[in-house]
């Protein structure tokens, strides 16, 4: 674990991002006091699952039916 002020990680920010990518834990302070943790990214999943959740919710009968009058003069008022 590397432990770095605030102004040497602005001046050394690239230099830290390699030593995270190669597995570093780099703890950011101020004043002495730990204020951030730089560590390496988790690959997000961006492929889509589909049906995933299904079941989950359900769509009424009367989703496309019109509003009714009462509600509609509110939009209108």
């Amino acid at each position: 674990m590397i432990i770095v002020n605030i102004h040497e990680a602005k001046t050394r920010l690239s230099q830290l991002l390699a030593q995270v990518e190669a597995g570093e834990v780099v703890i950011i302070a101020r004043a002495g006091t730990p204020v951030a943790r730089l560590s390496p990214a988790q690959a997000l999943d961006s492929r889509r699952t589909f049906g995933r959740d299904r079941g989950l919710y359900a769509v009424p009968d009367d989703f496309d039916e019109p509003l009714p009058e009462e509600l509609l003069e509110q939009f209108f008022t």
